[in-house]
């Protein structure tokens, strides 16, 4: 049997190849087409069980088959698998804008809209049925047919050029390395990182050092290599990622503005003046105008604090070293020994106390502590040697979700850190199917036969992505649609996440999951309170990042930018709006920005902003009442985690808080109140 085709189970790993993938996929296509034919009839007088739930487990079986081919594209990358992903995209791609506008489809769920019995359904089930009348809306279904066309052409073609484009840059960072002959070359940097360097040297038989782009070699070189001009090297081979200075094949450039193009064209068959305003239909915040607001008042209010942060780097660069001409290249190096000058640790220092064993024990003890859940080992075939599996267990001792990990960065891995579905909790006749899903980080593997050690930032990235899991593991509701991170609103789906992070500021969470790689001790309680002082260091600066790229990402999918107006010349326009640091001319960020070109953020970046409000704000009742208190987080699982998307998020914000969000704390948590 075809491995893709076997859903009683998970997924069987290690016997899934390429070969199976375009049989598989054809197959549920034809089963799913003859469903829908089977389906129509009934559109006049649809019945939940007999119209709804053979087509929401038609979908299913696709979307598991379609999810386990796209996840193994992104996490085990291959010119095979890429060609046979490529070969098959255009084909689902079809079936689901089809689906989006199918009359009969369309016609029966406002019929059960319609009839007398819509009152009386459950809550979840409305809330389901009215998502799909405003997704067949928003595919399309309201439209002539020649425009349907049109819509359904240009769903193919934005689908084929997001891949494209996140292809073009893993290429492009998987297509560059430095390598580095002199040990002088490598002054500065920590042993665990030189290590590294020489590992992956030693992998291609050579006997030099070697130095990616990669999130775990870029980020530790940039921060602590002496050599300014070896910096700058590897600075501007990131920042140039997928643009015009690289191979014309794996140029981003065009492929941004057909992107952008097409938005606009999918915006406006559909009556909206924009792609910005059909984003925010699926959304918490109501207008791109609202946004904005919001965006541009959270930027004046950082603005002084990052005005005040980069003048203190530059004059430490200036007095201490011998930098005048503070350079993008140098702001991680510089604000690196600043930290060290002014709290008396670094990050590598931080480091050697989170081993990962650790970690995970602390993170696990954490999650037993709020919700009463038990993280254990659990048995599955993975998709590669370092990948993990864990069982969920409830307070009762009941299995109520599993999840995958697979925490190191490796060569045809996609960059970045994310969570995703792989099954989703649902009723199936009289049993419960239990949810499961894949964390995927891309952290500095074990070197040196010891175990991996994260950086603190590290650690909230884990944390962050684990929120984004228990969402999804920790839900009750039992209609697909609306389960787990199902139907939440973009802007909202980071709270859970966001939330998390918190927890990694806590002594009292982090004296227990800490223990020196070496010696075994804990975190040195002065040592955390020097890294809580420094929690802040430069939020001014990284705020006004993140509200740099918000509004960038707003902008360009906004009717009102100037006709004409390229995505880069945009960017500078934004940066001399909020910006303090400017990069260099050469810098090409949008090339690189697959958030929002080959992600789901397209006019949606924002939401990490407006989500850490909400996330702070609820963090503030921890805060009020215990920040480890089960009381109160299982309040938080009842009223938001458990819930996913059977409500507004709006609802579950004031069912667990009692009133609207307030900025307050995010300012405080921020240190600009």
């Amino acid at each position: 049997m075809n491995p893709l085709l076997d859903f009683s189970g998970l997924p069987r790993f290690g016997e899934i190849k390429v070969e199976h993938i375009t049989p598989a996929i054809d197959q549920l296509l034809a089963e799913n087409q003859a469903v829908i034919a089977r389906l129509s009839a009934q559109a006049a007088a649809p019945e939940w069980d007999s119209f709804v739930i053979p087509l929401e487990d038609a979908n299913e079986r696709l979307g598991r088959a379609w999810g386990t081919v796209a996840h193994l594209n992104a996490v085990m990358n291959s010119p095979e698998w890429r060609a046979a992903y490529n070969e098959n995209l255009p084909k689902v791609t079809e079936y689901y804008a089809s689906l989006a506008q199918h009359p009969d489809l369309y016609q029966a769920f406002s019929n059960i809209r319609q009839q007398a019995g819509f009152a009386s359904m459950s809550r979840e089930r409305q809330r389901a049925v009215d998502n799909e009348l405003r997704d067949f809306r928003l595919g399309g279904a309201d439209l002539p047919e020649e425009d349907q066309d049109r819509f359904r052409n240009i769903q193919a073609e934005l689908a084929r050029l997001g891949a494209r484009f996140e292809e073009n840059l893993l290429d492009a960072t998987n297509g560059w390395a430095m390598w580095l002959e002199r040990d002088s070359d490598l002054a500065g940097l920590p042993d665990d990182v030189i290590l590294a360097a020489r590992e992956a040297a030693d992998r291609e038989e050579r006997s030099e050092w070697k130095f990616t782009l990669h999130a775990p070699s870029y980020i530790p070189f940039m921060q602590y290599a002496e050599s300014r001009a070896l910096r700058e090297r590897m600075y501007h081979a990131y920042v140039t990622r997928a643009s015009e200075f690289g191979p014309p094949e794996q140029d981003n450039t065009a492929l941004i503005e057909r992107i952008l193009e097409l938005r606009q064209q999918a915006a406006r068959l559909l009556g909206f003046a924009d792609y910005a305003e059909l984003s925010l239909a699926t959304k918490m915040a109501d207008t791109p105008e609202q946004v904005m607001v919001f965006l541009r008042d959270l930027a004046a209010r950082a603005r002084p604090f990052a005005e005040r942060d980069l003048a203190e780097l530059r004059e430490f660069a200036a007095t201490h070293l011998g930098l005048a001409d503070l350079q993008s290249w140098d702001m991680a190096w510089a604000s690196e020994k600043l930290r060290v000058a002014r709290y008396d640790f670094s990050d590598q220092a931080v480091r050697q106390y989170f081993p990962e064993p650790v970690v995970l024990t602390g993170l696990f003890r954490l999650v037993n502590t709020l919700y009463g859940l038990d993280v254990k080992p659990g048995q599955a075939p993975v998709w590669h040697p370092d990948v993990r599996f864990f069982d969920v267990f409830d307070e009762h001792g009941a299995l109520i979700g599993q999840f995958y990990l697979d925490l190191y960065a490796r060569d045809h891995k996609r960059g970045g850190a994310w969570m995703d579905d792989a099954i989703t909790r649902c009723r199936k006749g009289n049993t419960i199917q239990l949810p499961v899903t894949w964390l995927t980080c891309n952290f500095s593997a074990p070197v040196g036969g010891r175990p991996a050690l994260f950086t603190h930032d590290e650690v909230l990235t884990l944390f962050h992505e684990f929120g984004h899991g228990l969402h999804h593991l920790l839900t009750r509701v039992e209609e697909r649609a609306v389960s787990g991170i199902h139907g939440v609103e973009w802007d909202a789906v980071e709270l859970p996440s966001q939330f998390m992070e918190n927890f990694c500021w806590e002594w009292d969470v982090l004296q227990h999951m800490t223990a020196h790689v070496d010696t075994g001790e804990p975190l040195p309680r002065d040592l955390f309170d020097r890294m809580l002082g420094a929690r802040n260091f430069q939020s001014g600066l990284a705020t006004l990042r993140q509200i740099e790229f918000a509004l960038f990402d707003m902008q360009l999918h906004d009717h009102k930018r100037p006709a004409g107006e390229c995505a880069l010349d945009l960017l500078l326009r934004v940066r001399n709006e909020v910006a303090v640091m400017f990069p260099p001319d050469y810098n090409r960020f949008a090339n690189s920005f697959s958030h929002i070109f080959a992600g789901g953020y397209a006019a949606g970046y924002y939401s990490y902003k407006w989500a850490e409000v909400l996330s702070a704000d609820v963090y503030s009742l921890f805060e009020e009442q215990g920040v480890l208190s089960g009381v109160v987080g299982r309040r938080f699982r009842d009223e938001v985690l458990a819930v996913g998307g059977a409500r507004p998020a709006r609802e579950s914000f004031l069912a667990f808080r009692g009133r609207d969000p307030e900025v307050a704390a995010l300012l405080r948590h921020s240190g600009m109140a």
